[in-house]
């Protein structure tokens, strides 16, 4: 039951509780030591006035607190920039404090896996007496910061899962849409003999602002340092840290030349620039004295300006957030020029199938692949983007504590993606892969997403998406935005060789069924609501089963037309002594990820006892009719016939006689 505020109950996540189970997911990182201090205060008990954005815009910019989620703060300024976003992520017609239909709940929005998903929060936030200890805006009684953290907290599993993550990352998710990883540094010898890369030619894209000028109030950019070297108030060194980057501006000295300044922001909200441009520093004697302090006056709290050349020198990395249209569209970083279509495909590298490493190996061409079909000539980006692998706890604790500060090998494959020109009439796989691609991006990295940018000739073109290690699992998705129609299909790979005898039978039953919205259509795993999906039982007999080989297939259907085709998968779940509630625990077989397509299937083996297919589509609510077919082998004796070729042929012939009597 929730709690009382004037007589009205208001709402309690059950989901994501007030207590450590939200904060904590292992306890391996500094915020372990809050365990026992934190106190939860919804907004109106933390100060008289709550509001979700202070009238002051740039006191609505993020203030960190003890979670080391900068990566994070440093996405949201996308969103202050773009209303259109933000009110895609948080719509702005929910009630709030003082307004009678407020209930203590919030919705937001985020991209995940290739679609938008609904996370409902209540508005209780982790407190340290009565201030909130993570993040929080600068103005004290504005929340929409808190509340947008705490929902994103419960997207991961708890707040802990926030501490330490890729700037890019936290792009994509409160927009959709892309985000690219600039290097500032040179390539050096290291990055060249890196044990990741493949036989292609290494290649980083360097920053270059005036491609970014005439969008930077709609992209988002952030820098980032692994080392902090001009930052003081630094409290642990070698520690990955962001920053958000609000401007720059070509600044004429009284000397006659010029230098371009940019303009930082910390979201610590407390650290200020130590170089030639921080308050009193030597370089604002070289501008005009009236303009170096209009310059100075736009600085707010944790802000600096720093020349091009510290910038350089001191930050590793830039990360520049696609800008996307209030029509929903990307527009290109590269020319500015706005990329109307998109598509997307989910695809699965799968050991001893579909996992064949990188160019190096043998094996390369077992890698899932993908037709892009461009009608005209177009720019096109081509992006991979692979699902999170979680560590368990007792691997991050171990991370942590070897003081690593780069972790996303742990979390990500290292991936690339190739492209080649073809001609589909004429085309041979082996022969193409051998030939040097006519794009790639460069060696594989440990990044969740990949992006790979051109400017392509109509025809066809032949994407492989691939992990380095051979053998590596993971589910991905290959996205497509481009100036004009083009198309992605995959490239059917044959299914590998089943080892069943020859002799073998298999007896077949047919399941009809709906997705029901409101009833029967509850959607992934991903949602609680799953277990809402029809359940078709099944048995394993032993007289199914052999000492090897597989046993059973199942083919889900559904009945959509092909323009209205949903998402879909299925999972198997064996049923203990026949008890359906404690077989949803894990399934024993799982036929995902989900797909755009009319038929998928698995052959599996599964051991004698009682299971339940449970067909579903990707998001809930989602209507359609389907068919469900399971396959189980039969082992049957052969039964030895003695009847002779002419008995059979007078039994069909007395058949005929007695047919053509009663017609």
């Amino acid at each position: 039951m929730g709690a009382e505020s004037g007589g009205v109950v208001l709402f309690e996540d059950l989901d994501f509780p007030a207590n450590d189970a939200s904060l904590f997911s292992d306890g391996s990182t500094p915020i372990a030591r809050l365990q026992g201090s934190v106190i939860w205060k919804r907004p109106q008990e933390i100060c008289q006035s709550p509001v979700l954005y202070p009238e002051d815009v740039s006191q609505a910019h993020a203030k960190q607190g003890f979670l080391g989620d900068c990566w994070f703060l440093c996405a949201c300024s996308i969103l202050l920039k773009n209303k259109h976003l933000l009110h895609k992520v948080f719509s702005p017609d929910q009630p709030f404090w003082g307004d009678s239909k407020y209930r203590g709940s919030f919705h937001f929005r985020f991209w995940k896996h290739g679609h938008w998903r609904e996370v409902t929060i209540d508005d209780s936030l982790p407190c340290i007496n009565s201030t909130p200890c993570f993040s929080r805006c600068h103005s004290p009684n504005a929340f929409w910061v808190s509340l947008l953290e705490k929902a994103y907290a419960k997207l991961h599993g708890s707040y802990e899962r926030l501490w330490a993550g890729q700037v890019y990352e936290a792009m994509v998710d409160l927009t959709g849409g892309l985000a690219e990883c600039w290097s500032l540094g040179d390539v050096g010898t290291e990055d060249r003999l890196k044990p990741e890369r493949d036989r292609d030619e290494v290649r980083r894209r360097r920053l270059d602002l005036n491609l970014l000028n005439s969008m930077m109030d709609a992209c988002a950019i952030s820098c980032s340092t692994h080392s902090n070297p001009g930052v003081s108030g630094c409290s642990e060194p070698d520690q990955h840290h962001a920053l958000s980057v609000m401007e720059w501006v070509d600044v004429k000295k009284v000397n006659g030349t010029e230098v371009r300044l940019l303009r930082l922001k910390n979201p610590w909200g407390r650290c200020s620039w130590g170089g030639a441009w921080m308050e009193g520093g030597e370089g604002w004697g070289s501008v005009d004295h009236v303009y170096a302090l209009t310059l100075q006056s736009r600085l707010k709290d944790g802000e600096f300006w720093l020349d091009i050349n510290e910038f350089l020198s001191e930050f590793d990395d830039v990360t520049v957030g696609y800008p996307i249209s209030e029509e929903g569209h990307l527009q290109s970083i590269y020319t500015g020029g706005v990329l109307k279509h998109s598509q997307q495909l989910a695809g699965r590298w799968l050991k001893g199938f579909s996992s064949g490493g990188s160019r190096n190996s043998s094996s390369y061409t077992s890698n899932p692949k993908f037709w892009l079909k461009v009608s005209e000539k177009a720019e096109v980006l081509v992006s991979l983007l692979q699902h999170r692998k979680w560590m368990k706890a007792d691997e991050s604790r171990r991370t942590c504590h070897e003081g690593g500060s780069d972790t996303t090998h742990q979390r990500y494959h290292a991936i690339a993606l190739h492209m080649w020109k073809v001609q589909k009439k004429h085309f041979n796989l082996s022969r193409t892969v051998n030939q040097p691609p006519h794009a790639s991006t460069h060696c594989h990295t440990y990044d969740r997403e990949v992006v790979l940018p051109g400017l392509l000739e109509p025809g066809f073109y032949l994407l492989i998406p691939s992990c380095y290690q051979h053998g590596a699992e993971a589910n991905f998705l290959i996205r497509v935005f481009s100036s004009s129609p083009a198309s992605l299909s995959a490239l059917k790979s044959p299914a590998p060789p089943l080892p069943i005898a020859a002799n073998a039978e298999w007896e077949t039953q047919h399941f009809r069924g709906s997705w029901v919205k409101g009833r029967t259509a509850g959607g992934s795993r991903n949602f609680t609501s799953h277990r809402e999906n029809p359940c078709f039982p099944f048995t394993v007999s032993e007289d199914s089963t052999r000492p090897m080989g597989v046993n059973i297939k199942i083919t889900l259907h559904q009945g959509a037309a092909d323009s209205d085709l949903l998402p879909i998968g299925f999972h198997v779940y064996k049923v203990p002594d026949g008890d359906m509630s404690e077989a949803w625990v894990d399934p024993v077989a799982s036929c995902v990820p989900h797909c755009y397509t009319p038929d998928v299937s698995l052959s599996c083996r599964l051991s004698p006892g009682l299971y339940h297919a449970v067909p579903s589509t990707y998001q809930p609510d989602c209507s359609s009719d389907f068919t469900l077919s399971v396959a189980r082998i039969i082992n049957r004796k052969v039964v030895q016939s003695k009847e002779c070729l002419g008995k059979a042929i007078q039994e069909v012939s007395s058949i005929s006689v007695m047919t053509s009597q009663f017609t």
